[in-house]
């Protein structure tokens, strides 16, 4: 196995990190708060959600759960370059490796990589961002166009922040169009109500998950947006943030 070499770019230096001990710190933490993570191959055209299973620092590896197909998985290993993107405490960190192999961990079938030599742990986010709950999944009613006439599609909310929210959208309903808007647009939050909104796309990423199914990922940023919403929004994410801490304190 080869470990990548360094990721940093002229825009990203400034967030490089090159100590081994605080890279398998990194890497050990989104093991333990269970973390999905995306894998990438072939540029990013092709996107694997995986986790890490286990940072062997006395071998020198990491292990991550294998994909759901085989042919997913031979692609992997057979790739030149596969590069992990993930968050850890809301800032994203990424790395990648030039030398992904099949392994076994705890009798089943894993990937295995060289520990990285060096990765980006990006700065935090100028939006404070939650992830909604999968409980009770939060809809976006977006307007689109379907043949002649005008629908709205429901879209489940991944996550949401004052600046923007990602949607699920598996049907790929949406135009991802980079700089598109959509018009007309509510939110359905619980115990504030319906939202008007404005939405631009600002990225897309089209996922294959573990258990082999589709779906795209886009994200969108909020336009125009009135101080009225804007508040109501900010109250719903404190809301959010308060019941995952009292879930993470039980306290109830």
């Amino acid at each position: 196995m080869q470990s990548s070499p360094p990721l940093g770019t002229e825009n990203q230096s400034p967030y490089q990190v090159d100590s081994r001990r605080e890279i398998i710190s990194l890497l050990r933490g989104l093991r333990d708060s269970n973390q999905l993570i995306s894998m990438l191959i072939n540029n990013g055209s092709e996107v694997f959600i995986t986790s890490i299973l286990e940072v062997d620092d006395t071998n020198n590896i990491v292990i991550i759960d294998s994909a759901s197909s085989q042919l997913a998985n031979q692609r992997v290993v057979e790739a030149p370059r596969v590069s992990f993107e993930g968050l850890l405490d809301k800032i994203g960190i990424q790395f990648s490796s030039s030398g992904v192999q099949r392994c076994v961990f705890e009798a089943r079938p894993a990937l295995q990589f060289s520990i990285p030599t060096s990765l980006i742990r990006l700065q935090r986010r100028e939006y404070y961002r939650i992830n909604t709950p999968l409980s009770t999944p939060l809809l976006a009613l977006i307007p689109v166009q379907v043949g002649e006439r005008i629908e709205t599609a429901k879209l489940t909310l991944v996550d949401i922040s004052c600046g923007g929210i990602a949607v699920l959208d598996e049907k790929k309903l949406l135009d991802n169009t980079t700089g598109l808007t959509y018009e007309h647009c509510k939110l359905d939050l619980p115990t504030i109500g319906m939202v008007d909104v404005v939405l631009q796309v600002r990225n897309s990423q089209d996922l294959i998950l573990l258990n082999g199914k589709t779906n795209r990922r886009v994200g969108c940023q909020f336009i125009n947006m009135s101080n009225t919403v804007l508040a109501s929004i900010q109250r719903y994410i404190m809301k959010l943030e308060r019941e995952r801490n009292a879930k993470l304190t039980g306290i109830r």
